[in-house]
């Protein structure tokens, strides 16, 4: 299993190719590629690579799937006997980012499966020959 610790927004993520995440809000557009370079280790079947800080050389390639925001979180304050009381609701802004692969000296160590486009193609052959029988 090969996978990869970076750190985006100030906190620190294990990420694996072929899996979405959802980071704090990038200024990046939908369907746009983007090079994460803060890699802080690499584990590639049992081969770790560790950073001090980072890792050189290595770097994550991820396409931002979609912009959205996360669930309300409450904030409520309180003072007893003294009739003061404060609700205030927060959302963060989140990117959802699709990891491709894990970039080691320029070269893919670990790149994610097309299993979205294989398991398109066995639907389009399973309903060509659903149709077919029923021709007959």
């Amino acid at each position: 299993m090969t996978y990869a610790i970076i750190e985006t927004g100030g906190k620190q993520i294990l990420v694996e190719p072929g899996r979405f995440y959802d980071v704090d809000r990038l200024a990046i557009g939908e369907d746009e590629q983007i090079t994460l370079d803060r890699v802080l280790f690499i584990n590639n079947d049992g081969e770790a690579h560790v950073g001090q800080p980072v890792v050189e050389g290595a770097t994550i390639t991820a396409t931002v799937m979609r912009h959205l925001r996360g669930r309300k979180i409450i904030v409520y304050k309180m003072k007893p006997k003294k009739k003061t009381r404060k609700k205030r609701g927060h959302r963060q802004e989140l990117t959802r980012l699709m990891v491709d692969a894990i970039n080691l000296n320029g070269t893919a160590i670990a790149e994610a499966a097309d299993a979205s486009a294989s398991s398109q193609a066995t639907v389009d052959t399973a309903s060509t020959t659903t149709g077919a029988a029923e021709e007959e």
